[in-house]
């Protein structure tokens, strides 16, 4: 079976800025976080996956990438040399020493799985400590962007919280990353590794991973398609999340009352990338099963 998607990181300058234009959009956010690598985040929360708003906010604290070792800081804060925006795409894993052991077998990750700690915020203002693993993988013709498998070492219930959950927009899971490439077919073989499962290719699109659980590649005619305004680029990145809302109308009147602008095509309503520091949205109704 695919992997399910578990989060996207979008990597800007102001954390608490962009909190307050995420919450415009009707996002609720969990309190800031920091991280023992000079980091700090924000969340939204869904059922089963999230986004997660990073900023650099001690350089001091940043670890260099060694041989076999990537430092998550050190890529963000890169990144942030060239634009805000989505930097990396998580999924989710129960063991990710073991993912990173099969993405070095596989060719797409020779780095060592990263072990690390930080409080929680909780709701009632209280602290619990929760511990993840991440597995990195890297593609060369990907440069800039990264992915990696989190798997959480604490009880649930001190990272799910259902006030973390309820979101003013409705917003109810993140179902696809969009991502932009000259050449979509060419990073099939990557995907599909990275993935766990087959890719599925269309004229200038490749798409991997289930209807709730997909990432998918859009070459220049598809992207202009589909994402009317966003700008490609020369080599792959993230362009839009995908995500799903029980009342789209619900969803559109809180934009509107919020002053935010957006687009609406047919039955999804688009926030564009200037709104959202780097990425845009996309918000569709829920599929019934």
């Amino acid at each position: 079976m695919p992997r399910r998607l578990d989060h996207f990181v979008v990597c800007v300058h102001d954390l608490e800025q962009t909190a307050q234009d995420w919450q415009r959009l009707g996002f609720s956010l969990t309190p800031a976080g920091e991280h023992p690598f000079g980091t700090s985040n924000r969340l939204a929360q869904f059922g089963d996956n999230f986004v997660e708003l990073l900023a650099v906010t001690n350089e001091a604290l940043v670890p260099a990438a060694t041989q076999g070792h990537f430092s998550f800081a050190a890529h963000n804060r890169d990144f942030l040399k060239k634009a805000e925006g989505m930097s990396m795409l998580v999924l989710h894993s129960t063991d990710a020493h073991a993912d990173a052991a099969r993405f070095r077998a596989d060719g797409i990750g020779a780095y060592a799985p990263f072990d690390f700690g930080r409080d929680a915020v909780l709701p009632d203002g209280g602290k619990a400590r929760v511990g993840f693993s991440l597995a990195f993988a890297t593609d060369p013709a990907m440069p800039g962007i990264a992915f990696f498998t989190c798997q959480q070492r604490h009880p649930p219930e001190l990272f799910w919280k259902p006030e973390y959950q309820r979101h003013a927009n409705g917003a109810a899971r993140v179902v696809e990353i969009v991502m932009s490439a000259p050449e979509p077919a060419a990073h099939r073989d990557f995907l599909e590794r990275l993935m766990e499962g087959p890719a599925e290719l269309a004229p200038d699109s490749l798409t991997v991973g289930d209807r709730n659980n997909r990432i998918t590649l859009l070459g220049p005619s598809e992207l202009a398609r589909r994402l009317p305004g966003v700008e490609g680029g020369s080599s792959p990145r993230f362009c839009a999340a995908r995500i799903t809302v029980a009342d789209l109308d619900a969803t559109r009147r809180t934009l509107e009352s919020n002053g935010v602008g957006f687009a609406m095509t047919g039955r999804m309503l688009l926030v564009p990338p200037a709104v959202t520091h780097g990425l845009a949205l996309e918000f569709v109704e829920q599929e019934a099963n």
